[in-house]
């Protein structure tokens, strides 16, 4: 699908790591430029697969790497040298790092000009914050997406999934530079594509800010359909696990509170006034019975209701077993790792997983090959630091 793009990555952490990892599953050719003085802090991670961490083999699998020292003129160089065989420049250093560098979108665009350079940050490239520091849960803050997404009269909880760095920075990454893919096959021109991962978290406020811009009053906690004002919610059971409802049509609603015996609720499904009456009535009712339970009842049953999973029954759940959402990626040992597959299906075309996520600079040697350095010239580079001398 993408086989004959070839994409320059000096990303870290989650946001860049993912897009390319997307953009490699399907047929993308990925180089990531490392520090070779600085450590990645997600390989660090735990748990750990060999050298590094299994969310680092996950995001980075499929990718070569090379590692160089930028703040050396050799290597800036390379990156010269690099850049007129890419499509595509994914980095994600503070605005300003890269043009410092020598390197930044208006240096490399004279070198290739239909080159499509991503950046993405917390902030933008402009406004008051675009120099500030930050992490996903300060995005959401100023996105306002934390402040409703909450239960009344209690603090904020820390999500699970990195919103505002992965559905934000990431995915909104891939449609640019897909976008600008697109408009370079048509017109032949590259062009600077400014990610700001608060944008796009703010951006994700599809219901909450049209209903504050047009009654000019903030969505509050608990306050609209889907954040927990209504009956759409979370029921604990007996043994204290959780089953979700979201049976908000009224011919689930219906059959809903038949199946728990609760008819005389069906007439105040709509009434704002009547959803307390309704959730106080739907908790009663799921204490009666325990969390097996209850997913034995609901198994066979379309009613929009599913059992709150963790993730490792998740990822033994037969529906996402039967869209082959774990697959096995060969490591460096000849074995397989287990690893989340791409979610997007093709007719005709299937994501390629080569490998995990490479050490550092373990194509240093082939990459340098390929740019016309010769083997003393390699050990000369490794020796002065330019390239990481332990690959």
């Amino acid at each position: 699908m993408l086989s004959d793009i070839r994409i320059l990555d000096f990303s870290t952490l989650l946001p860049g790591p993912y897009a390319s990892m997307m953009l490699a599953d399907l047929g993308a050719e990925v180089l990531r430029v490392e520090s070779s003085t600085r450590t990645d802090l997600l390989r660090e991670m735990t748990p750990k697969v060999g050298e590094s961490s299994a969310a680092h083999q996950y995001l980075n699998r499929s990718k070569k790497s090379i590692s160089l020292d930028l703040k050396k003129l050799e290597a800036i160089e390379i990156i010269k040298e690099l850049v007129k065989k890419y499509d595509v420049v994914l980095e994600q250093f503070r605005p300003g790092v890269m043009n410092r560098l020598g390197i930044g979108y208006e240096k490399l665009k004279e070198i290739n000009p239909s080159i499509i350079y991503c950046a993405i940050t917390g902030y933008g490239q402009t406004g008051p914050y675009k120099n500030r520091a930050g992490h996903d849960l300060n995005y959401l803050s100023i996105s306002g997406i934390s402040s409703y997404s909450k239960r009344k009269k209690q603090a904020p909880v820390p999500q699970g999934v990195q919103i505002a760095d992965v559905a934000g920075g990431s995915l909104h990454s891939v449609i640019g530079i897909l976008t600008a893919l697109h408009h370079r096959q048509k017109t032949g021109q590259g062009q600077f594509i400014d990610i700001s991962m608060t944008d796009c978290a703010f951006a994700l406020n599809v219901i909450g800010m049209p209903e504050t811009l047009a009654s000019n009053n903030a969505t509050n906690a608990e306050s609209n359909l889907l954040n927990g004002g209504t009956f759409y919610d979370y029921y604990q059971t007996s043994d204290g696990r959780y089953m979700s409802i979201g049976s908000i049509e009224p011919k689930f609603f219906n059959d809903l509170c038949k199946l728990l015996n609760l008819d005389d609720l069906i007439p105040l499904a709509n009434k704002t006034s009547a959803q307390k009456e309704i959730k106080d009535s739907f908790t009663q009712a799921f204490k009666t019975k325990s969390f097996t339970q209850w997913q034995d009842i609901f198994t066979g049953l379309d009613l929009c209701v599913e059992p709150v999973l963790d993730l490792k029954e998740a990822s033994n759940h037969p529906q996402l077993i039967a869209r082959n959402m774990i697959i096995e990626v060969p490591d460096k040992q000849n074995s397989l790792q287990k690893q989340l597959s791409n979610p997007i299906k093709f007719s005709n075309y299937q994501s390629k997983y080569q490998q995990v996520g490479a050490e550092v600079g373990a194509d240093s040697n082939e990459i340098l090959s390929q740019l016309g350095f010769n083997a003393t010239s390699i050990a000369m580079l490794k020796k002065d630091g330019v390239v990481n001398n332990t690959n």
